[in-house]
């Protein structure tokens, strides 16, 4: 179809303004949005760096409280404080709402207990054992809060490669071709408008040269 023989509507070009309007509102939003994100991981990238160093020295400080245990104890006395728990470790795992992405939210319940609710018997086991325990019961509770960390960051960068992709597309495409599309339609009318004056001024002189009076 040739050029000219489009012939758009008036209408047409406002419904266009309109899309247009929202597709950069919207392309602004989602900016908002993925910078919003961007922030947020970065919080909890800070906060999963600082958990792993501390786990590092928690794990250290957790090993040498069980050597020296051991070497008090001895490996039967460990194993039998071991198989005396009562309450196991457990994880509640529910969700939360982060910038519109759901995360999970880990607790870990009967992690950390009173030397009281090991199990083994207080006279039968010296402070060493207790030490051990509760050094790895820290441990147990870090792990389980690094995994709620790391699986959060994940989704978290998961929606902003996402984000990015509509924002990505609406700035290079969606936003340039509705712009081309009304440029074109504004000239079109112009044009169409031009040729309907000169068409009735046309007519109004082949009127005059007939001797009809203008209206």
């Amino acid at each position: 179809m040739a050029v000219r023989d489009v012939k758009p509507t008036r209408s047409e070009l406002i419904e266009l303004k309109k899309k247009i309007n929202l597709s950069v509102k919207g392309h602004k939003l989602l900016k908002m949005k993925r910078d919003g994100l961007i922030m947020e991981f970065f919080k909890l990238l800070d906060e999963a760096k600082a958990l792993r160093s501390r786990m590092a020295g928690n794990d250290r400080i957790a090993r040498e409280k069980l050597a020296v245990a051991y070497a008090v104890e001895g490996s039967v006395a460990l194993k039998s404080a071991a198989l005396a728990l009562v309450a196991h470790p457990e994880i509640q795992l529910a969700r939360k709402n982060l910038m519109g992405v759901v995360v999970p939210d880990i607790k870990g319940t009967t992690v950390r207990s009173r030397a009281d609710q090991r199990g083994y018997g207080m006279l039968g086991t010296s402070a060493h054992v207790d030490e051990a325990a509760k050094a790895y019961e820290q441990l147990v509770a870090d792990v389980v809060k690094a995994a709620e960390l790391e699986t959060s960051m994940k989704r978290l960068l998961d929606e902003v490669e996402k984000t990015k992709r509509r924002v990505n597309a609406l700035e290079f495409k969606v936003i340039p071709e509705l712009q081309e599309t009304r440029n074109f339609i504004s000239l079109r009318l112009e044009e169409m408008e031009r040729e309907n004056i000169f068409r009735l001024k046309k007519i109004k002189a082949k009127g005059e040269a007939a001797g009809i009076p203008a209206a």
